[in-house]
């Protein structure tokens, strides 16, 4: 029952304190999420009213199923963006058949993480490089931001296209802005920062509901053109099934991969962070499981894709939550909500909610993770600004699919091309070390040491030996070649057979080639070739001095 049900754990200990924790937080948490779930379905060009629908069972089920004791689970912005943006290319937002597409979607979404939990597959999101996530995040969070603008400015633009459509499209508009719908979302967004840096326990998202839509009521601004959410149904979902065609699910395949994966990531990130401070562990694949099981459900009771959301569960935690029980409170409190409030987001004007998700992603634009990688590693910095690009220009999909694929020819080029090193005596410390770095260091007659830093197979074995002969024409008197072993942790059977070609050539050259500090796993494939009665005497040095 643990390994599948880890709420029970915590439930056996459940008490007092734990129980004043997990309310204060839940409360705190669904004053937070209402707003924002809303906003969130908007984004993701669904009725406002889904996303509270998808606030509510999913929270519940994860609470039971997921590791993690203090992730708040619901509607995220780049989710939210996903749906649109895969949905949109076959079927009108907002449209009932739209709303049928995103609902097989979340079943979609939730058979691949269950799946993929339940096979223990949870490392081959390991494949996707933090520089890969990094860029695509930035790029996601301005593409959000600016699909806002429209409803910021009370202005008609395409909701397709790539940001330079968009600003153009914009900027030729400019004089089609709406002013007091311009004015309420600039206030929202002032409020939402002020109250985030000078008042962080009062929800900024509940005062800017509160204020706009009071303006709205009393100023009568609807009638002057402001747009507003308009009636929300009240009520909990009930339960229905997703439509099912196999035209549909083919369609919504790729988005529903990239969904996946990339809630999954963005959840296990933040859920890793908070149980390293709590002194617990989450098990990524048990998180695969939770999710799964909360789209899985959810989509049966008219809710859309979620994840675990970066700023939601840090409220939670720093309100308290010690429990799951904290994001069942929460989704209680939604469906409260649902059943006798609904009518009070009438007047909500929708560029409160554009503010809301505005200031929400802002947070995602990382630019000092681009310069810490370009200072680090270049290569890693040139991945994110590929992947930021790809996704700013092109689409979320094709960019995030640029990235993976760039971040792979990499680890590929890098593993053809590995760090090798001429070593010398450093007598001082008494240890060889790559002449380059130390260039007193001992070097002998008629002798090369060299050291290779990584595995060897069929695509890095040539470049080993066109560093060897590299290195002999340049030392035309060398008779012997010490190869260091030390980094060599595996081989596959064609740099085996490569390798002792490489051997046979040079010794019709007269240079013999011997190895030090070969791995016992690498002994065992080379014994296996039968290099023991080949190279017997060449292969059983424990160091380099022995050699010598």
């Amino acid at each position: 029952m643990k390994d599948y049900f880890p709420s029970v754990e915590w439930l056996k200990r459940y008490n007092k304190m734990d129980f004043k924790g997990d309310m204060i937080a839940g409360i705190i948490v669904a004053i937070m999420l209402i707003p924002q779930a809303m906003a969130y379905a908007m984004l993701a060009g669904l009725p406002p009213v889904i996303g509270l629908y998808a606030s509510t069972i999913p929270l519940v089920i994860y609470a039971l199923l997921g590791s993690s004791r203090q992730l708040a689970v619901g509607p995220v912005a780049m989710v939210s963006l996903l749906v649109y943006s895969g949905v949109s290319t076959l079927a009108e937002p907002g449209s009932d058949q739209f709303v049928s597409y995103a609902l097989l979607l979340t079943l979609m979404v939730g058979v691949i993480q269950l799946v993929l939990g339940l096979f223990k597959l949870g490392f081959l999101v390991n494949f996707v490089s933090h520089a890969v996530i990094s860029g695509f995040t930035s790029a996601a969070a301005i593409i959000i931001g600016l699909s806002q603008l429209k409803n910021l400015l009370g202005i008609e633009l395409p909701s397709k296209g790539n940001v330079v459509v968009l600003l153009s499209e914009a900027a030729m508009k400019i004089t089609e802005i709406h002013i007091a719908t311009l004015v309420l979302g600039l206030l929202s967004i002032g409020i939402l920062i002020v109250f985030k840096k000078f008042v962080p326990k009062i929800p900024g998202p509940l005062v800017v509901v509160v204020v706009t839509s009071l303006a709205v009521y009393f100023l009568n601004l609807e009638s002057q053109g402001v747009s507003i959410v308009g009636e929300v149904p009240s009520g909990v979902p009930a339960f229905s099934l997703p439509a099912f065609s196999w035209e549909s699910i083919q369609a919504l395949l790729p988005v529903a991969l990239t969904i996946a994966f990339v809630g999954f990531m963005e959840s296990v990130a933040v859920a890793k962070a908070i149980a390293a401070k709590e002194g617990y562990k989450v098990n990524s694949n048990q998180e695969l499981n939770g999710l799964g099981a909360a789209n899985i459900v959810g989509s049966f009771f008219s809710a859309y894709p979620v994840t675990g959301g970066f700023s939601r569960s840090a409220v939670n935690y720093q309100a308290g939550a010690r429990t799951g029980m904290a994001t069942i409170f929460t989704a209680v409190l939604i469906v409260l909500t649902l059943l006798f409030f609904t009518e009070w987001f009438y007047y909500l004007p929708q560029a409160a909610l554009a503010a809301i998700i505005m200031v929400a992603v802002y947070g995602l634009i990382d630019v000092k993770e681009a310069v810490h990688l370009f200072k680090v590693k270049r290569i890693d910095g040139w991945t994110l600004t590929v992947t930021f690009f790809a996704t700013l220009l092109t689409t979320i999909e094709t960019g995030i699919i640029v990235g993976v694929v760039f971040s792979l020819v990499v680890f590929i080029w890098r593993s053809a091309y590995p760090h090798v090193a001429e070593l010398g005596y450093v007598e001082e410390e008494g240890v060889y070390r790559n002449i380059k770095r130390y260039p007193h260091a001992k070097t002998y007659p008629n002798r090369i040491i060299f050291r290779v830093d990584a595995a060897l197979y069929f695509a890095n074995i040539a470049f080993l030996e066109e560093q060897l002969n590299k290195l002999t024409h340049e030392k035309s008197e060398t008779t012997q070649i010490i190869l260091d072993f030390s980094s060599v942790n595996d081989m596959d059977a064609v740099a085996i057979d490569e390798l002792d070609r490489i051997m046979q050539d040079y010794d019709r050259y007269g240079v013999e080639i011997i190895i030090a500090n070969m791995k016992g796993p690498v002994k065992d494939l080379v014994k296996k070739a039968g290099w023991q009665q080949k190279y017997h005497d060449r292969i059983q040095y424990m160091s380099i001095s022995q050699c010598l």
